[in-house]
């Protein structure tokens, strides 16, 4: 048994991780930090319980350490902390460097209406696929939220998401079997569009712009007051 998917998780973490004392507020926050990802994976782990049970995906022992909740292993617990972590600090250390890498506002709502209306479109097509079914509700209702309530977070997010998916692919490739002899999460693909980038499941893109701004947006929610008009000026 070797527990690559914690060797993965360790390594994703790590050089964020480092760089966290020396970068931003992300280190001051903590305390905002877990509250916004403990909701999320909240609900995001149900969704997981779910789908594993069912047989829509699941995981490969022998690369995990053993130890299950919820006939989850440990590691995908902490997936769920640790990926949100290294993306939560990818978007600040962007906004750090960039402060103008952002979109305008027009382009932001046109982007996020196109991307509902085309993910509508497929969920009413593929109402029959359950990871496909649940992962455009998903989807639809996060870009919803974030262009009624968190249209400035969004224009920053939607490039900050371009360059977390460089490390998404690779540490999701490892996860879906690229390099490896056999995948260390596996999924039925009856239950989804059987479209894969590489060995990583079109949905997975879908997935994680949900968790990853799903995050943000409570993140955002729980900033003081005080920083929240430092932002805006940003904007201006």
């Amino acid at each position: 048994m070797t527990p690559l998917y914690l060797y993965v998780l360790i390594a994703s973490v790590s050089i964020p991780f480092a760089f966290t004392v020396f970068y931003l507020d992300v280190i001051k926050r903590w305390r905002d930090f877990l509250i916004s990802t403990s909701i999320v994976a909240f609900v995001f782990l149900i969704w997981d319980a779910l789908f594993t049970r069912a047989g829509i995906w699941g995981f490969n022992e022998a690369y995990c350490l053993g130890l299950k909740l919820f006939m989850m292993p440990i590691e995908e617990w902490l997936f769920f902390f640790v990926i949100p972590f290294c993306s939560v600090f990818t978007h600040f250390v962007l906004k750090h460097l960039s402060p103008k890498f952002f979109l305008n506002e027009a382009l932001t709502r046109k982007i996020a209406i196109v991307l509902i209306a085309a993910t509508f479109v497929l969920l009413c097509t593929h109402f029959s696929k359950a990871y496909t079914l649940v992962d455009a509700i998903f989807l639809i209702v996060t870009l919803a939220l974030g262009v009624v309530f968190y249209l400035k977070l969004l224009q920053r997010f939607f490039l900050s998401f371009l360059i977390i998916l460089i490390p998404f692919f690779i540490v999701n490739g490892i996860l879906t079997g690229s390099m490896i002899d056999a995948p260390i999460v596996w999924y039925n693909d009856d239950e989804n569009l059987g479209i894969r980038l590489a060995t990583i499941p079109i949905e997975d893109l879908g997935y994680a712009f949900s968790m990853l701004f799903g995050n943000l947006m409570i993140f955002e929610f729980l900033k003081p007051k005080q920083d929240v008009k430092e932002d805006v000026s940003l904007f201006q």
